[in-house]
């Protein structure tokens, strides 16, 4: 299989495949499932772009969080799956496996908030007033823990590939936006499916005891349980940052409409979610 960089104008570290490729080979001998990689080539003159070859992994990927089409139990021991898979990835000796130089460890959010931040400016198209009040409130509000370790940056169930039978994570896809990061940010990403509403496709507001789904506690407890935490303070803070950041990259592909670079239909809607994804982001803030 092979990824390349997309073609066009980008906003700066946009798309970074070298990236992608370094990380999944670092973690090739680990616990944590990833394609094996083959090589890297740097020179855009041979397909337009960077680009790296990887293994096809044969499994099942899984578009749709309700899981249709599957039995409670089913539902139930692939979200287990994805949880495992997660805890393991937080758990790896980032500087063992040679990654000590992938991010900049500490400081987490603050460098994240700066980011987001400046690329939602680059590619602001309307005044948001939910946006710019994340943008005050979220620097002032940064909890004083602090950890690293790598984080996968878009942990969800439609970027990894499933075990074509059985409930098991067999290969997690697109490292765009791995680092070395607080890993209670990648681990609050990963669960935003519960915030959102049933009529968004979420989470929020259904009978999931009935359709074999955890809930958000449930979900944070077997997390904590599996990586040694009591409990899980600042939560709030922690996810208001991500719908943050979930809103910062839906206005840059909003800004990519803007100049030509992303015309199709979909990333015009992804675009047009930015006020409801930060108005979500701010009501979350004012709870904590």
């Amino acid at each position: 299989m092979l990824r390349r960089k997309p073609p066009g104008k980008l906003l700066p570290s946009a798309h970074a495949v070298d990236r992608e490729y370094r990380v999944m080979t670092a973690l090739a001998d680990t616990n944590v499932p990833v394609p094996r990689t083959y090589c890297l080539c740097t020179d855009e003159s041979v397909v337009g772009t960077v680009f790296f070859v990887m293994e096809r992994v044969k499994g099942r990927i899984l578009w749709e969080a309700l899981l249709p089409g599957m039995e409670p139990n089913e539902r139930l021991a692939i979200y287990d799956a994805m949880n495992r898979t997660l805890a393991r990835l937080h758990a790896v000796d980032y500087e063992a496996v040679g990654l000590s130089t992938y991010g900049k460890p500490g400081n987490y959010f603050a460098r994240q908030i700066h980011r987001w931040t400046k690329q939602y400016l680059a590619s602001e198209t309307r005044d948001i007033p939910a946006m710019n009040a994340l943008i005050e409130w979220l620097p002032a509000n940064i909890p004083e823990d602090d950890e690293t370790t790598i984080v996968h940056g878009d942990f969800r169930l439609d970027n990894m590939i499933l075990h074509p039978e059985r409930a098991e994570v067999i290969a997690i896809l697109d490292w765009e936006l791995g680092t070395l990061g607080h890993p209670l940010a990648d681990f609050s990403y990963h669960t935003m499916q519960w915030e959102i509403p049933k009529e968004k496709g979420g989470l929020k507001g259904r009978d999931l005891e009935a359709i074999g789904l955890p809930t958000l506690e449930q979900y944070r407890d077997a997390y904590c349980r599996r990586t040694g935490r009591d409990g899980i303070p600042h939560w709030n803070f922690y996810l208001a940052y991500n719908l943050f950041r979930s809103a910062g990259i839906a206005q840059g592909i909003a800004g990519r409409v803007r100049d030509g670079t992303a015309a199709s239909a979909h990333a015009k809607e992804v675009g047009e979610s930015v006020p409801r994804t930060a108005g979500l982001a701010w009501e979350v803030a004012q709870r904590a």
